[in-house]
């Protein structure tokens, strides 16, 4: 949408065409590699993309807060309160729990208004709901005068996700919207927040992003039971070595899973999480070396290890990523989110992305019922004021 006609739906929607609204943006992310490590301390490497969630903000001499979407026929209005509580399974949840963050640091809020746009698929492993976070905090940043680091309002929207959403999600999703660079990936240190933008250009390859279009049922209680897992072999292996995460093992140290950990479940869990940590280490070194087909291996080699030892893949992710892999140019390809849904990330050769999109296509439709939605992103910068 562009910004003449957004500006237009705002008015639709606010009237006083007197008063101009402000327009941030935050984009959405994809992870090339590292998953499921963040919430564990470890490595993850993701990138920010052109697409995102676009606010209209404004001003207004009342007490309330108003809310509306392009996106859903679902308006929110409230008056001013101390704190506010979750309003069920709604979209609101995301600015409303951004907007109780900066009450709890003492901030105060006049009436707004808010006018959300996302073209970044729901419930596609993109991030939507951190994109929606950081560009609420963006934005209240600036009309509250509240000069917070653009750090500290990563922490503040992932706190408003775990706390008030109640998804007890890690650091990354919040960390590559608000520091995303153009054409560059994030190698972040999810314990310690250090991280390095590294370039992250293709010649002859494209970056593919592929929508299962599979509707993902109630996945917090699953997402929230493998931080459970995890944490339980973290306590286990403290007789091995006294770690506050799995991320402090490395590769060495997954032959002595077996004697400190007996239960197989969360032995794989582990394993995952040791042996993917190890993974991005190795992409971020072999891409430095312009060495693409040794990442796409990786990429390959960390999507089975999320179906065999963390078991969040599934049918459709599967059906893209191992039909994928048999497509000619394809170097690699993994799902990319959560799982369970959601898309799959892929390199493939420039020559061969379009029969790549229209073969995989036609495969995935008659093996699962289901049409998928192809994307050829570029990777733009992060969380900012646009006009």
């Amino acid at each position: 949408m562009d910004t003449i006609n957004f500006t237009e739906k705002f008015y639709e929607k606010y009237g006083n065409r007197s008063e101009k609204p402000v327009l941030f943006f935050s984009p959405g992310r994809v992870n090339l590699i590292g998953e499921h490590t963040d919430y564990n301390g470890g490595f993850v490497f993701p990138c920010a993309l052109i697409y995102g969630t676009y606010l209209l903000i404004r001003k207004i001499k009342s007490n309330t807060l108003k809310f509306s979407t392009i996106n859903f026929n679902e308006d929110y209005q409230t008056e001013l309160k101390e704190l506010f509580l979750n309003t069920g399974k709604k979209w609101i949840n995301y600015p409303l729990g951004v907007i109780n963050e900066f009450i709890k640091k003492g901030f105060k809020l006049s009436g707004l208004e808010f006018l959300y746009f996302g073209d970044v698929p729901n419930e596609a492993g993109l991030s939507s709901s951190a994109s929606i976070e950081m560009v609420t905090a963006v934005a209240l940043n600036e009309f509250l005068s509240a000069s917070l680091d653009m750090l500290e309002m990563v922490k503040m929207s992932q706190k408003a996700e775990n706390e008030f959403v109640g998804m007890n999600c890690g650091i990354m999703d919040q960390f590559a919207v608000a520091f995303g660079k153009k054409d560059h990936a994030i190698f972040l240190n999810c314990d310690s927040l250090l991280y390095e933008n590294v370039p992250f250009i293709l010649t002859d390859c494209s970056l593919i992003i592929t929508n299962t279009n599979k509707r993902r049922g109630l996945t917090d209680s699953i997402y929230n039971e493998r931080r459970s897992e995890c944490d339980k072999a973290v306590e286990l292996l403290q007789a091995y070595k006294p770690i506050r995460n799995l991320s402090e093992l490395n590769t060495e140290d997954i032959n002595i899973l077996e004697k400190y950990i007996k239960d197989p479940i969360i032995r794989k869990r582990a394993k995952h999480v040791i042996s993917e940590n190890g993974r991005v280490i190795e992409a971020v070194g072999v891409l430095k070396n312009d060495n693409i087909i040794r990442f796409g291996q990786l990429m390959n080699q960390s999507h089975d290890s999320l179906k065999d030892d963390y078991e969040v893949t599934g049918t459709e992710l599967d059906t893209l990523v191992y039909e994928g892999r048999k497509l000619p140019g394809v170097l690699g390809t993994r799902m990319t989110g959560f799982g369970f849904g959601g898309c799959t990330i892929s390199i493939v050769r420039k020559a061969d992305s379009a029969k790549f999109m229209t073969s995989l296509s036609a495969i995935y439709q008659k093996k699962t019922g289901l049409v998928p939605d192809f994307y050829q992103p570029e990777i733009g910068d992060g969380a900012r004021r646009i006009i």
